[in-house]
């Protein structure tokens, strides 16, 4: 339950508070050159203390490669990697080694392994993903050989969303602001309602947008491998994610079939369709139009205020939080959403290529 793909795979260890987060990426071709800077790039977008609106846990989150990669070039062998901790407080946590917090895993870990770490949550702490972000920066970098890329970006925070769709933004204005929004006048009321939830120890959600173009027609399967289940399967393994949609997803509930389809024709480029409401997948392959799909995130479970609760007895308790947390995930969630995106994709590249043998 720890390693990720079929021929692409990541095998993810360490805990929030523990020596350091790390990973084995196997099955990564030979051949490929690795550019590191372009891998600590999106550990830096990942990466707490980056702003106001996040965590004030300061990691530099340097990555040291182990292992697979030669000269900046992959050797077809495994990929070994650690991310050392180096700002634990775990002494912020002692005073809730009994208690179980609201909406957390504390509970559920407990009864099912019998024992927990409970500083900072351990291996359920969504500082486990940057395991995820390592293997799918350099996933990227693999399907950039073939053309593909991957973006994506805050689209609402709370009741503020944009309006807009993918097709009318500049995505390249992303990363201009802390709350990676790429419309500049709804990323400053984002800014605004998270720093409010922070005024008030409190928390707020939201969705983030993904979009891969590039991916040719072919790619998944028809039956247990399609390939919006496989990306489903990823973006919901995204720690405070609860809904997965791709394509018109939930508003395409609203339209008729004869609206809904998207037609073909012929085009310089080869069959086309003239909408794009599958968002570039049917039958579980995809037809070689974007792929776009949205993720929404509920707010932290954290809370810097008294919750009622019970501690490891079942007697009632008040459970006090302290520590550094972030009041909105969701800045910080966007490279973890385009590294899943990428180890789904690197994964059907090579399943595709095996499949033509």
């Amino acid at each position: 339950m720890n390693s990720f793909g079929k021929i692409f795979t990541l095998t993810s260890y360490g805990e929030s508070h523990g020596i350091g987060i790390g990973g084995v990426i196997d099955g990564c071709p030979a051949g490929l050159k690795i550019d590191i800077g372009l891998i600590q790039a999106d550990l830096d977008r990942r990466k707490p203390g980056q702003s106001h609106i996040t965590t004030s846990r300061q990691e530099s989150d340097q990555v040291e490669f182990l292992s697979g990669i030669f000269d900046g070039t992959t050797t077809g062998t495994p990929i070994g990697f650690l991310v050392r901790n180096k700002d634990q407080h775990s002494g912020d946590y002692s005073n809730i080694k009994d208690l179980y917090r609201p909406s957390h895993a504390d509970f559920t870990y407990d009864q099912k392994y019998g024992v927990r770490d409970y500083r900072g949550g351990g291996r359920s702490s969504a500082r486990e993903t940057i395991a995820r972000v390592v293997a799918g920066s350099l996933a990227k970098q693999l399907l950039a050989t073939v053309g593909i890329n991957i973006q994506a970006y805050v689209s609402s925070v709370g009741e503020i969303s944009v309006e807009r769709s993918y097709l009318e933004l500049d995505l390249s204005q992303t990363e201009t602001n802390i709350v990676r929004c790429p419309d500049t006048e709804t990323a400053g009321r984002m800014i605004q309602r998270i720093e409010e939830a922070g005024r008030n120890h409190d928390t707020v959600g939201g969705v983030i947008t993904g979009v891969a173009t590039g991916v040719p027609v072919g790619w998944g399967g028809p039956v247990f491998n399609k390939l919006h289940a496989d990306l489903g399967f990823a973006m919901l393994g995204i720690n405070a994610v609860k809904g997965f949609e791709y394509g018109s997803g939930f508003e395409g509930t609203k339209l008729t079939g004869s609206q809904h389809n998207d037609i073909y024709v012929p085009s310089e480029k080869g069959i086309r369709t003239l909408t794009n409401h599958s968002g570039g997948v049917q039958g579980g392959i995809s037809n070689g139009e974007d792929i776009y799909w949205k993720v929404a995130f509920k707010p932290i479970a954290t809370l810097l205020k008294e919750q009622n609760t019970v501690d490891i007895h079942g007697n009632e308790a008040v459970v006090n939080v302290k520590g550094r947390h972030d009041p909105c995930v969701l800045p910080r969630a966007v490279p973890i959403v385009e590294a899943m995106a990428a180890l789904v994709l690197a994964d059907h590249y090579l399943l595709n290529r095996v499949s033509k043998l």
